[in-house]
């Protein structure tokens, strides 16, 4: 097949449902490697199965990484099948950081039944995460072509910015002022380098060139902060039978997530308000909604939405400087576009 042929069939049309079943079968095919007391946690935790180890199907997750990585070696005309094993390593690698989340933040639900470590407990959970950690890079040394080992150290870098992003989330519970600038470091680290390599190595799997690989990255990053900062509202505003969290569950916490920084840092009485409140301690039910209604009044969420718009239209730049034609970048695009929208 010549290189026109092969974009010609890489820019078929495909549903997302299509993508999510090649995903879900290679991520569980990989999963199923792992020793059996292992395997029953990630596997009841990425969704493939219920507490008594009954297949349940899809994987329970949004899949939006595993996604980038084959929608960008599609925009870059290859068959997104080049970049499976990116996709499903840095599915595993999100999947391992949630797990660890989890324990960490006490976190009791999550995508609407109990967390792992509820049901296996903590050690067996951090366990579990561990094994998917080490997974991740299993598969990705699997890939062919010269870029395999390219594709793993970029993977290796986007881990240390994730352990480092949670590693500055935990000191912020115990710091009393935090400012927005490291705020959006943290989250560049913790969620925005994760999507911003997922893309990366998508196009270094389907061996564009290294500006391509490097504008793809870049656009993964603007809108994985995009992301974050709309997962900070629903963290506050999301409906709970949607997002499968208790309503205000991040204010319930006492996290000082973008809208909280924002009203915090926002030098009016609301501001103040709430920042007494969270000097208070531990949040009820009534001191929650308070606090909800005090981030709006001090700007809080009218500039977290702001800003989740802004990285979106700087991730579409990048987008249409790296690949111009609009056929070719239209589905990222549209993911790009979909990402302040969602409500989960």
């Amino acid at each position: 097949m010549t290189t026109h042929d092969t974009r010609q069939a890489a820019s078929r049309p495909r549903s997302s449902s299509a993508d999510r079943e090649l995903v879900d079968e290679a991520l569980l095919s990989s999963i199923e490697t792992l020793p059996t007391p292992i395997r029953r946690i990630a596997e009841y935790h990425c969704g493939f199965r219920d507490r008594e180890g009954r297949r349940l199907g899809a994987g329970a997750g949004k899949g939006l990484r595993p996604s980038l990585s084959l929608m960008c070696a599609r925009a870059v005309g290859r068959d997104p099948e080049v970049a499976l094993p990116a996709a499903v390593a840095v599915q595993l690698v999100h999947e391992f950081s949630l797990l660890h989340d989890d324990v960490m933040d006490g976190d009791e639900t999550r995508r609407h039944r109990p967390t792992a470590w509820r049901v296996f407990g903590v050690n067996a959970a951090i366990l579990a995460g561990d094994a998917l950690l080490s997974l991740a890079f299993h598969v990705l040394t699997g890939a062919t072509g010269l870029a395999a080992d390219a594709a793993s150290r970029r993977l290796d870098e986007a881990v240390q910015h994730l352990i480092e992003g949670q590693f500055s989330d935990l000191d912020f519970e115990e710091r009393s002022e935090i400012t927005l600038a490291e705020c959006t470091a943290m989250a560049h680290r913790k969620t925005a380098a994760l999507l911003g390599t997922a893309c990366a190595l998508g196009a270094l799997l389907a061996e564009a060139d290294t500006a391509v690989v490097d504008s793809l990255r870049r656009f993964g990053e603007h809108i994985g902060l995009a992301f974050q900062l709309t997962d900070d509202l629903l963290g506050i505003w999301g409906d709970p039978a949607v997002t499968g969290k208790p309503a205000h569950s991040d204010l319930l916490r006492r996290k000082k997530s973008f809208p909280v920084v924002a009203a915090m840092g926002s030098g009016t009485d609301a501001g103040h308000a709430l920042a007494e409140i969270y000097r208070q301690g531990e949040l009820g039910s009534t001191e929650a909604v308070r606090a909800a209604e005090l981030i709006i009044e001090a700007g809080g969420a009218g500039w977290t939405r702001q800003r989740a718009d802004e990285e979106v239209d700087l991730g579409l730049r990048v987008l249409r400087a790296a690949i111009p034609g609009p056929d070719d970048a239209g589905e990222l695009a549209r993911v790009a576009g979909s990402i302040t929208g969602r409500d989960r």
